[in-house]
């Protein structure tokens, strides 16, 4: 039996997030006897994916600069690296930033096909964004490919090259309403009673916590049910908690972490906020549709990404009292839909885009081995 070829994934860490949902859920559905998937990863902490990778069959190479801050050991690591390991033809790369880093070393080690994947359509605007601009440029450089979640996504980092658009999709089966997960999930929880307010994200910048959390103080005050449940971990969540604290509302924001069942806390929610300053799509608002959920969300989330009617976009220019008000307009429990034709007609559902990328990765690993 033939070995299935190996891609080699580059990304910051295996945690639970957007871009890696996106891999993973790439990973799960396609055919692993055929293409497998391998890591480079830049913590050497186990992360929230690294077991169910190991028990998919990939590897996972660990390196350390992101913890120890030392450059003139990761290059040294990375020149190592690709010396050591010269079985990969297709490399697909998802660090735009530290690209100007890594991919030299992929080009060097001769790898024929090195995918630049943007999964964004800007940066913070603030001088660590403006640096992370900068930084980004090189990478269309040394990619003989690219891909992008959106077209605005590409044009931001590949400017005019080819580039193909493949949507961040969802195992959208997996979302659909349940009534009977609702009540548990809403009992486990303790808020059975309550108007339940949801986001999942990341705490940084891009994901506006400070603006979600304004919106909801102004909400407690038109009512009295009201529950915030934020879902994720990150750098500037110790921050959001003192601001809960000192606005007097901390026993109606519930931070969960990061949890391994965001597919029953959907049905827990009555409306899903999404308030990020931008997104390459926001695929955490594509999950929010899938289970059925009203979603208000800022209108720089990308209108391919609005699939539903089921949508609200808003100015972030609006004031937090608009933004709770239009929440509020959901008190009252709705139907919720079925609207897992609707996701997959919009080219949303996994499968669909798993095959589409195995076979893309077969294609081409045969292109380079007929050229060899």
């Amino acid at each position: 039996m033939n070995e299935p070829i190996r891609i080699l994934h580059i990304t910051y860490k295996m945690h639970c997030a957007g871009i890696e949902a996106f891999i993973m859920n790439m990973y799960r559905n396609i055919d692993r006897t055929k293409v497998q998937f391998d890591f480079l990863v830049h913590y050497s902490e186990r992360q929230f994916y690294d077991d169910e990778i190991e028990s998919l069959g990939g590897r996972i190479y660990r390196l350390s600069v992101r913890e120890d801050k030392n450059f003139i050991k990761y290059l040294f690591d990375l020149d190592r690296f690709f010396k050591e390991h010269n079985e990969y033809k297709i490399v697909h790369a998802h660090m735009e930033s530290f690209a100007m880093f890594y991919m030299p070393y992929v080009k060097k080690a001769g790898i024929p096909v090195r995918i630049a994947h943007s999964h964004n359509d800007q940066v913070d605007p603030s001088i660590r964004g403006f640096i992370k601009n900068l930084m980004n440029k090189p990478f269309k450089y040394y990619a003989t490919e690219y891909m992008a979640c959106s077209e605005k996504s590409g044009k931001y980092l590949f400017g005019d090259r080819s580039c193909w658009v493949i949507q961040n999709a969802i195992d959208a089966r997996n979302f659909v309403y349940d009534e009977n997960v609702r009540q548990d999930i809403r009992k486990e929880l303790g808020i059975e009673d309550n108007f339940v307010v949801g986001h999942i994200g990341r705490f940084n910048t891009q994901k506006n916590h400070n603006f979600l959390v304004d919106v909801f103080y102004e909400l407690t005050k038109i009512n009295d049910k009201a529950i915030l449940l934020s879902v994720g971990e990150g750098e500037l969540r110790p921050e959001i908690e003192k601001k809960v604290f000192r606005l007097g509302i901390k026993d109606r924001v519930m931070f969960l972490g990061v949890r391994s069942d965001v597919t029953r806390l959907y049905q827990a929610m009555d409306v899903f906020v999404l308030p990020s300053l931008y997104e390459g799509l926001g695929i955490v608002g594509i999950e929010a549709q899938a289970a059925g959920l009203k979603m208000v969300c800022s209108d720089v989330i990308p209108e391919i990404a609005r699939i539903t009617d089921e949508v609200i976009a808003l100015s972030l220019q609006e004031t937090p009292q608009t933004w709770a008000e239009k929440i509020n307009c959901f008190t009252n429990r709705y139907a919720r839909k079925n609207t897992y034709e609707e996701i997959k007609k919009a080219g949303f559902d996994v499968p669909f885009l798993a095959q589409n990328l195995e076979n893309y990765y077969l294609r081409r690993y045969e292109e380079v081995k007929e050229q060899d």
